[in-house]
């Protein structure tokens, strides 16, 4: 592995005595820069060793992508981003348990950047859509949002209004800390009990994010399938300025 930067890369959660670092025990790490060089002229003068710096290649154009129906899963999302995102949009993603599937299936979208979480923590993507949207006034920014890490920092959505930041949030609701619930198998936890459970659950009380929204001075709606989230995201992405989609996602948790 050839690394650029300080560290080579770690695990999201860390446990003990599991592995945290993301390469093999026989992995040879050669550090070609660090933060003290300069890691474009290093990535550039590599690339000239490896003859990898001929033409890019692009993605060939694809169909039109068809109107996605039926449930609201986490692909169907994707594919909503792929039809509306505008050139530009900067992502911001705190998606966690339906990130991947989204991620995938906006091949096809417009140029944009995406923004992901760089460690094991969760509540900065709110934070960190604000962020970018006063950072490029000038740009859309979307916000994929687990809705159990949008309680940890719910408060950026009245931040995002005070400053009439072009931000369409999509909380993503699934009535619970998935992320935890997954992350409670992989740490070799024992069968969980139902009170083990219900500490993971976001169902009782259920929480209205259009509501909070709403209370907080902005636009939002509530889309129950695909078809309703697809015209509720298309209209977010034709106009300027704050507003929230809760979407009421439908997921199949990975085993």
């Amino acid at each position: 592995m050839v690394m650029v930067g300080s560290k080579p890369p770690v695990s999201f959660f860390a446990y003990p005595g599991k592995p945290s670092w993301l390469l093999p025990a026989d992995c040879t790490v050669t550090k070609l820069a660090t933060v003290d060089h300069d890691q474009l002229d290093a990535l550039t003068r590599l690339a000239e060793k490896l003859g990898a710096n001929g033409e890019a290649e692009t993605v060939p154009a694809a169909a039109a992508i068809p109107l996605p129906n039926g449930a609201l899963t986490p692909p169907a999302i994707g594919q909503t981003l792929s039809r509306w995102l505008p050139p530009d949009t900067i992502v911001a993603d705190e998606a966690n348990t339906c990130a991947q599937s989204i991620f995938v299936s906006t091949e096809q979208a417009a140029p944009h950047d995406w923004l992901t979480l760089t460690g094991g923590a969760i509540g900065v993507g709110l934070p960190l859509a604000l962020g970018a949207a006063i950072a490029c006034p000038e740009r859309k920014v979307v916000a994929l949002q687990a809705d159990g890490s949008a309680m940890y920092t719910l408060q950026a959505l009245w931040s995002m209004v005070r400053e009439q930041t072009d931000v369409t949030v999509v909380i993503l609701n699934n009535r619970s800390y998935a992320i935890l619930n997954i992350e409670l198998a992989r740490v070799g936890a024992s069968q969980p009990t139902p009170k083990t459970l219900s500490m993971l659950s976001l169902a009782n009380p259920a929480i209205d994010w259009v509501d909070l929204a709403q209370g907080m001075g902005m636009s939002a709606s509530r889309a129950e399938g695909a078809e309703e989230f697809d015209a509720q995201f298309a209209a977010a992405m034709s106009r300027k300025g704050p507003c929230l989609i809760e979407a009421m996602v439908v997921q199949q948790m990975p085993s």
